[in-house]
């Protein structure tokens, strides 16, 4: 492997790695999974109907937005003066990579648990 390719591997890893990390950031709150839940009904919205069940101000919204396109878990696009906002699916792809990993590495390592204890009590029976 050469330094260049070694250096665009560890950049991948590094960009996934932060935006696995800004997308756990993202939907750590619960205002923001809300948010996603209403754009998972409709294809878009404009920020002012989604800002309606939350009760909280204009700026509030906005920032919560700006931490969701941030995670690439939102899209937005101007209609005239109206900002539509739009649910990015594709975004969660990385961070259901690295749970489905770290799924798998658990269950390994509690089978490999479960053949240990079994094996213990095995011995345990014939003593």
């Amino acid at each position: 492997m050469t330094v260049a390719t070694a250096a665009r591997t560890i950049n991948r890893l590094v960009n996934n790695q932060n935006q696995i990390t800004a997308v756990f950031g993202a939907l750590a709150d619960p205002t923001r999974r809300r948010i996603l839940v209403q754009l998972s009904k409709n294809r878009e919205s404009p920020v002012h109907a989604l800002a309606e069940p939350f009760h909280i101000s204009p700026p509030a919204i906005s920032r919560h937005l700006r931490v969701l396109e941030k995670a690439r878990l939102v899209d937005r696009r101007r209609e005239g003066r109206v900002h539509l906002i739009r649910a990015r699916p594709d975004g969660l792809t990385e961070a259901r990579k690295w749970l489905n990993n770290c799924a798998a590495a658990w269950d390994f390592s509690f089978d490999a648990l479960d053949r240990l204890l079994t094996e213990e009590r095995g011995k345990r029976k014939k003593s």
